[in-house]
């Protein structure tokens, strides 16, 4: 996000600095991914900051961001008589921090439509396998891992999407994957992939930092230039 501004002392050049973006984290248990998104803007891989984290109710991960300073709320759907509802209030939410992108870091419940139209291709997600495998309603944590296991996958992964009306169906960013070892428990393949996730997910929004991201249909295009 690059803002051309006028040197002062006139020279012929003008300096160049970037806004940083503001991303919503929403988020709904331990929020280890994002501590890992905060500690990535801290050391400098990410130029982001975190302008607002949401969850949809009190958990570990809204005691983590409140510790760090960063404002969270709770918008919790039971809360409002509809989905409409609950998608306005969360559009009015992120309207008034000015969110450019929002990252979805282990949020257990589905994005209304309204918020999906507006932030069309800004919304990313993380998901513990490689989809289109091992993904849809009711298909995370621990669930995806023994499903993985159960069929016999001798790989499994993370993938890193865009979110669209449907649950773990939006076009592919970054995929990376995991071999699923002869005797891996849930727990042990769990432990693999979050590794992953820590890679995948900063990896990604740094992507949009530098408007890397090209997409058409289904297609993601990483531009490398």
């Amino acid at each position: 996000m690059a803002v051309i501004q006028e040197n002062d002392c006139n020279l012929s050049t003008p300096l160049v600095t970037f806004r940083r973006m503001k991303l919503a984290v929403f988020v709904s248990g331990r929020g280890t991914n994002l501590l890992n998104i905060i500690n990535k803007i801290n050391d400098g891989f990410l130029r982001s900051e975190i302008a607002l984290v949401i969850s949809n109710h009190d958990c570990e991960a809204i005691e983590s961001s409140m510790r760090a300073g960063i404002q969270s709320v709770i918008v919790d759907p039971k809360d409002f008589p509809g989905e409409v509802e609950f998608g306005n209030s969360l559009l009015r939410t992120l309207n008034e921090a000015r969110v450019d992108l929002i990252v979805l870091a282990g949020y257990l419940k589905k994005i209304p439509d309204a918020v999906v139209s507006k932030f069309k291709n800004k919304i990313l997600n993380i998901h513990p396998a490689l989809l289109p495998s091992f993904g849809g309603k009711g298909m995370y944590g621990m669930k995806v891992h023994q499903a993985v296991i159960d069929y016999g996958c001798k790989v499994s992964g993370a993938t890193v999407h865009l979110v669209d009306a449907e649950y773990d169906r939006g076009p592919v960013v970054l995929q990376r994957c995991v071999p699923v070892d002869s005797g891996d428990t849930p727990e042990d393949l769990a432990a693999k992939i979050h590794q992953l996730e820590y890679q995948l997910l900063p990896e990604a929004i740094e992507l949009f930092e530098n408007n890397k991201v090209k997409v058409e249909g289904r297609k993601v295009q990483i531009l490398r230039s």
